[in-house]
């Protein structure tokens, strides 16, 4: 007999739930074959089948919550599938009989609610289906759904407020013209995307200006442990990215000796790991700093909320051709606003307006990036 066991969790990771079980018993699996699915407050783990053979017990059911070393499942080891033994109750179904041809009304009904003549009971005359028939059956008209919050939801809740509990939280805005990034990326996007194999976008130059702009803030880049601040010497940055199952931050680490085809190359991976669940807990751990799209989305302007135990996370919004003023002549121009969330008590207020205007100027003249100053 062989036991099916939870994985040893990470030290940060207290237990999981699990999200879904490929296999009933009697099913004949291969080893290395998944049979769970577990979702912890972080990212989705599978539980592999470590031999092959018929499984003869299952422990737990979807959405239990396990912990390190609980047995899942035991499996008899054989080589090939054996006879099924378990037997299944034949259910006798009743065919409906047939009814006579529906009204117009019912017949519309029917369609609004996107329902199987079938499924309803018929109180007219003889069984005929009647309108009210229809609109009385359950799942038409005013729906409520309750589900359970997913692991991952429900920590992301927890952080939430946490962080507005936690922090001294802040937010200061400025905009910033993207009329030389566009251009930069207009004039060398095919070359790039032909010397790299990735395409250019946006994030890079926030990177790399966020990187040149921790550096000249550094207590942009520290975060508070207890009674002593941490001056991290490195640049993590989070990208928050958007999942099915919520929004996760994976984190691009040493982003100081990143170059942008890194980063883009990077941040492409994440998407794409991020949509399947198969961020590891390495991915996602760490980071010193957060930057947020919510451009992508349409937004225009928001507030977006740190991400402890960092201090400070930068939101950016949509691109739009506004009316601006430039050597006393009113032009317009695409402008995307900043939105910078800090702590208040590790960044001073003068701190992040000059972090944020670091970051303008980086954008507005990408020059200096490549020249450091």
């Amino acid at each position: 007999m062989v036991e099916i066991k939870v994985p040893v969790l990470p030290e940060s990771v207290s237990d999981a739930q699990v999200a879904q079980i490929h296999k009933k018993v009697g099913d004949y699996i291969n080893e290395g074959e998944a049979l769970f699915e577990l979702e912890t407050d972080k990212v989705m783990l599978e539980v592999l089948a470590t031999a092959s053979g018929v499984i003869t017990q299952l422990n737990v059911s979807v959405s239990d919550v396990v912990t390190a070393n609980a047995v899942l499942a035991k499996m008899e080891q054989s080589a090939k599938p054996l006879v099924n033994t378990v037997k299944e109750e034949t259910k006798q179904v009743t065919e409906k009989p047939a009814m006579e041809a529906h009204s117009p009304s019912v017949r519309q009904a029917l369609f609004e609610h996107n329902i199987d003549a079938k499924d309803v009971e018929g109180t007219g005359k003889k069984g005929r289906l009647t309108r009210m028939d229809v609109i009385h059956q359950p799942g038409t008209g005013r729906k409520e759904e309750r589900v359970p919050m997913s692991r991952l939801r429900a920590r992301i809740a927890e952080r939430l407020v946490e962080a507005q509990q936690t922090a001294a939280m802040l937010t200061t805005f400025n905009d910033v013209d993207m009329t030389e990034v566009m251009a930069l990326r207009s004039k060398y996007k095919d070359l790039f995307e032909k010397t790299h194999d990735i395409k250019l976008g946006f994030m890079s130059f926030f990177v790399k200006a966020a990187v040149k702009a921790l550096q000249k803030f550094p207590a942009v880049n520290a975060s508070i442990d207890g009674t002593d601040i941490i001056y991290h010497h490195y640049q993590d940055i989070g990208i928050a990215v958007s999942s099915d199952r919520g929004l996760v931050v994976p984190i691009l680490k040493s982003c100081e000796h990143m170059s942008m085809s890194d980063i883009e190359s990077s941040i492409v991976a994440y998407a794409q790991k991020a949509q399947k669940g198969a961020l590891t807990l390495d991915e996602i751990t760490g980071g010193t700093f957060t930057i947020s799209n919510g451009g992508i989305f349409g937004s225009m302007l928001s507030t977006p909320i740190i991400n402890p135990p960092q201090s400070a996370i930068l939101g950016m919004h949509r691109i739009e051709n506004r009316p601006v003023v430039l050597d006393n002549q009113i032009v317009i121009r695409p402008m995307m606003y900043l939105a910078l969330s800090y702590d208040h008590r590790i960044i001073d207020g003068k701190e992040s307006v000059q972090f944020l205007s670091a970051i303008k100027q980086y954008l507005e003249d990408p020059a200096r990036l490549l020249l450091d100053i």
